[in-house]
C-alpha cells in the first residue's frame, strides 16, 4: 500500500545502531513530533554495559542519512578504538530541537538546520563560543538548496518564484518560527524579490506576502511539509530542501517533478558539540570523533548518495548527474550572517511576522 510510505520510510530507517528518541520539540521557538523510542539504560559517562552511547538531535530531513551515517560511524570507531558505540537519534523542526536541548535534551550532538538553531543552544551556555570554527567549513559538513517539487506535469507551469504567487497557486511550506527549512525557504524568496526589485523594500515584502497569501498548509518541520504534500496529496508546489525533493523523486518514480529556481540559496546545515552535555557524560572523545567523520570521504559519499552536497568538491562532482551544480545561489552573507537575518526577518515582530499577519 503506497500511502504514508515515505512517512514510514523515515520512521523505520530512522532506527539506528541504536534507536531513536523523541525531541520536545530554525528560526524560533515551536514544537514538533520526532521519532520516539527508548534506549537502553545509561550510567551518567554515557555508557550502556561495554556499550558507549551518544545522542545526535537532529532536524528533521535527516533521518535517512543519519540511519545511514550511524552504522558506519559505529563500524568505523570500533575499528579504531575497540569500543562499540550506539547512537541514540532525534528527529524534529531545527527550531523545535535547539530549543529541547535547552529544556533539558541530554544531547551530546547538535546537527541542525541552521548555525543561528544552535547558537540559541550556545546563548544558553550549553556550547563553547567559537563552535562554528571547530570543525571545517563553518561546522557544515554538507549543504542543500532549496528547489520546488510539483506534481507530475506540472499543470500550473511553474518554473521560478513569481510563478507561486499566481491566483489558484497552492503552495506548501514549513513554518519558520520552527523549521531550519522554512528560514532558507523564506530567505530564497526574499532574495529573488530583491533582485527583481532592486531592493524597493515595499515592493520585496508586497511580493513575499502575496506568495504567503497562497500557502494553505504551514507545518512545523519540513519533514511534516513533505508529507502533506506527498502523502496528503494537498498544494500544486512544495517549497522543499532539494533533499527532500530527490527523496521524493526517488520514492515515487513519475508522480513528481523538481523544479531549480531561478535563484536559489545555499544551505548550511551545522553540527556541534554539546560541550556542557559531554563533560557531565564522559563522552567528548567519541562525539568529537562522530562529527569529524562526517567529513570523511565514506560520510561524504553517503551524504551524496542521500541527497545532500557533499563539502569535499571532487567527490561532489562525482553527483553532477543528482545535482544541478550551475543553480546560482545566493548565502546567508548576502543577509549579514545569521545573526542579523534571524533580527531582521525572524524574530517576534519582524518582517516575516509583519507580513504573515497583515
Amino acid at each position: 500500500m503506497k500511502q504514508n510510505r515515505f512517512w514510514k520510510r523515515g520512521i523505520v530507517l530512522g532506527v539506528t545502531a541504536a534507536m531513536t528518541v523523541g525531541g520536545l520539540a530554525a528560526c524560533g521557538s515551536g514544537s514538533d513530533a520526532s521519532d520516539s523510542g527508548s534506549s537502553a539504560a545509561e550510567t551518567n559517562d554515557g555508557s550502556s554495559g561495554d556499550t558507549l552511547t551518544i545522542t545526535n538531535v537532529s532536524y528533521d530531513p535527516t533521518r535517512e542519512f543519519y540511519a545511514a551515517y550511524n552504522e558506519i560511524f559505529a563500524e568505523y570507531y570500533e575499528e579504531e578504538t575497540g569500543q562499540s558505540v550506539e547512537i541514540v537519534q532525534s528527529h524534529g523542526g531545527s527550531g523545535s530541537q535547539a530549543r529541547s536541548v535547552i529544556e533539558g535534551s541530554d544531547a551530546d550532538v547538535v546537527t541542525l538546520a541552521l548555525a543561528h538553531d544552535i547558537t540559541l543552544i550556545e546563548e544558553e551556555g550549553l556550547i563553547d563560543e567559537g563552535w562554528i570554527d571547530e570543525f571545517d567549513q563553518n561546522s557544515s559538513p554538507y549543504t542543500s538548496t532549496i528547489v520546488f517539487l510539483v506534481r507530475a506535469g506540472n499543470e500550473k507551469d511553474i518554473q521560478d518564484w513569481d510563478d507561486l504567487i499566481q491566483e489558484g497557486v497552492e503552495v506548501i511550506t514549513p513554518d519558520p518560527k520552527s523549521s531550519g527549512g522554512a528560514c532558507w525557504n523564506f530567505l530564497a524568496a526574499w532574495y529573488y524579490a530583491d533582485l527583481q526589485f532592486d531592493g524597493d523594500e515595499d515592493q520585496m515584502k508586497d511580493f513575499v506576502s502575496a506568495l504567503y497569501d497562497n500557502v494553505i498548509v504551514m507545518d512545523s518541520g519540513a519533514r511534516g511539509a513533505t508529507t502533506t504534500f506527498v502523502e496528503n496529496g494537498q498544494g500544486d508546489v512544495l517549497i522543499a530542501w532539494e533533499n527532500e525533493a530527490l527523496l521524493a523523486l526517488d520514492e515515487y518514480p513519475g508522480e513528481f517533478e523538481l523544479v531549480t529556481p531561478s535563484i536559489s540559496i545555499l544551505a548550511e546545515p551545522s553540527v556541534a558539540i554539546v560541550d556542557e552535555n559531554v563533560d557531565d557524560n564522559g563522552t567528548r572523545e567519541v562525539a568529537e570523533a562522530y562529527l569529524e567523520y562526517l567529513y570523511s570521504d565514506d560520510a561524504q559519499v553517503l551524504a551524496g548518495e542521500n541527497y545532500y552536497r557533499p563539502r569535499n568538491e571532487e567527490i561532489l562532482e562525482t553527483f553532477s548527474d543528482t545535482f544541478d551544480l550551475s543553480v546560482n545561489l545566493c548565502t546567508i552573507d548576502d543577509f549579514g550572517g545569521w545573526d542579523q537575518a534571524y533580527e531582521d526577518f525572524f524574530q517576534d515582530g519582524a518582517i516575516f511576522d509583519e507580513i504573515y499577519n497583515d
